[in-house]
């Protein structure tokens, strides 16, 4: 696991945290943009990722955006006071599966990193009320209104690309709320093989968060 935070309070109860609920993982800490970077040079990449968004010499987002380039089946939640629309759909274009606020009271987000294990996404309840309402039409920040990765009418382009059936099954899964082990579970295949077809749906779509897969999945008809 990784935490990338320049507040010594937040780093020390987020790690407090994660070491409870996942008491036979390795915790590693960054203190900036510099760190971070380098955490992610490693060989093995932590499964589990919290990044903040404002660090002294950097953007988390860029981190998210780094961390989903090369390990596409790891978990990465943005750990913020930024709950703005702006910060909030940066992080989910670059990849982020989750999105907590550090105002949040300590039950609710350790309720919400443990349900990291159910394959649950981790999102703060006023920002899964945003982004529900966002992907049902309700209302479209003006900021994003000609956004191309977001934007609803220019992301039926999607449906044109053509996808394999296990590359359909993968999608359907993984919208649905599933992690890549637990989709390894249901096709009877290795974690590795899946993460494959993930690497190739966004590749092929064009996307890079599990938000946008749920959109193209649902464009598709492959869920309700």
């Amino acid at each position: 696991m990784l935490i990338v935070d320049d507040h010594a309070g937040a780093r020390s109860w987020l790690g407090q945290t994660l070491t409870t609920l996942y008491p036979s993982a390795e915790l590693q800490t960054a203190v900036d943009f510099a760190g971070g970077l380098q955490a992610l040079q490693q060989t093995m990449l932590p499964e589990l990722a919290l990044f903040d968004l404002g660090l002294p010499d950097g953007h988390g987002v860029d981190l998210v955006k780094r961390y989903k380039q090369i390990k596409p089946d790891g978990v990465a939640v943005v750990a913020t006071l930024f709950d703005d629309d702006g910060h909030l759909f940066d992080a989910l274009r670059a990849g982020a599966d989750g999105y907590l606020l550090k105002d949040d009271d300590r039950s609710t987000q350790t309720a919400l990193l443990q349900g990291i294990q159910a394959g649950q996404p981790p999102l703060s309840p006023s920002i899964a009320r945003r982004v529900l309402a966002f992907f049902s039409g309700a209302s479209v920040p003006a900021s994003l209104a000609s956004n191309p990765a977001l934007d609803r009418s220019s992301a039926k382009v999607d449906s044109e690309v053509e996808l394999t059936p296990r590359e359909s099954e993968t999608l359907k899964l993984i919208a649905k709320g599933y992690n890549v082990p637990q989709v390894a579970e249901f096709l009877s295949l290795s974690k590795h093989t899946v993460a494959g077809y993930l690497r190739d749906v966004y590749r092929k779509l064009a996307i890079n968060s599990r938000a946008e897969a749920t959109l193209a999945a649902a464009q598709r008809g492959l869920i309700a």
